[in-house]
């Protein structure tokens, strides 16, 4: 029996061995791969046009020098939208819920636009920490207001995804005690209670998608500013 609403959040382990690793490594072991001949089947057909569509959806704004982190953006959207998927499922966990790991992708990332951009345009670069027709008074605090919200930038991106897919969890499991608990004493409103859960975990399958774009839509956009 689950004693904590948060243990579901808690990496599992088997024989002390974490299972982290596992939920991190089967989702792309489901993916179907595509074959060396022309003609493909319907559902690989169907998984190579949304990402091919999705990725050029997130290079439309870079410039053709940052085309080349298309195979890592399609590789992480897609990495990112299975893990999350997977985890709604019964007796199953989410990697993404732990900041360790969402910070483990951003902090990376976001530095190698950083050093992008101050090797290939470094004024250019520098020039974000200042808006152009600033006052010279403010100059200094413009500076370091920018620099912070430049270092704020990865700890955004994995407080984000951690929080959104953490609140959706715990909210499926509050709802889910709630119709346990109500199912015998009124069960016209669990009955209500149960469409509400249902309705919430359509909106989860929702959000586990859209984070993982708009992880990969983030990086795209600092990018964007280093290229």
């Amino acid at each position: 029996m689950m004693m904590s609403f948060f243990d579901q959040f808690a990496s599992p382990s088997f024989l002390g061995i974490p299972l982290i690793a596992l939920a991190i490594g089967l989702p792309w072991i489901l993916l179907p791969t595509p074959p060396s001949r022309w003609v493909n089947n319907r559902l690989i057909t169907i998984q190579t046009w949304l990402i091919t569509r999705s990725t050029s959806q997130l290079l439309t704004p870079l410039n053709v020098g940052g085309h080349k982190w298309a195979l890592l953006f399609a590789s992480l959207m897609v990495f990112l939208i299975t893990i999350n998927m997977l985890g709604l499922l019964p007796y199953t966990f989410t990697p993404t819920t732990q900041l360790s790991m969402n910070m483990g992708l951003a902090v990376p990332l976001w530095l190698a636009t950083v050093i992008i951009g101050m090797r290939n345009q470094p004024t250019a670069a520098l020039g974000h920490l200042l808006p152009e027709g600033t006052p010279a008074a403010l100059i200094p605090v413009l500076i370091i207001i920018e620099t912070i919200s430049l270092f704020i930038r990865p700890l955004a991106l994995g407080v984000r995804l951690t929080a959104n897919l953490t609140a959706g969890h715990l909210l499926i499991q509050l709802i889910a005690t709630a119709v346990l608990v109500l199912g015998p004493m009124m069960p016209t409103l669990a009955v209500l209670t149960a469409v509400v859960l249902f309705l919430l975990t359509l909106l989860e399958i929702a959000v586990a998608m859209i984070q993982a774009y708009v992880f990969v839509l983030l990086l795209t956009l600092y990018l964007q500013e280093n290229v």
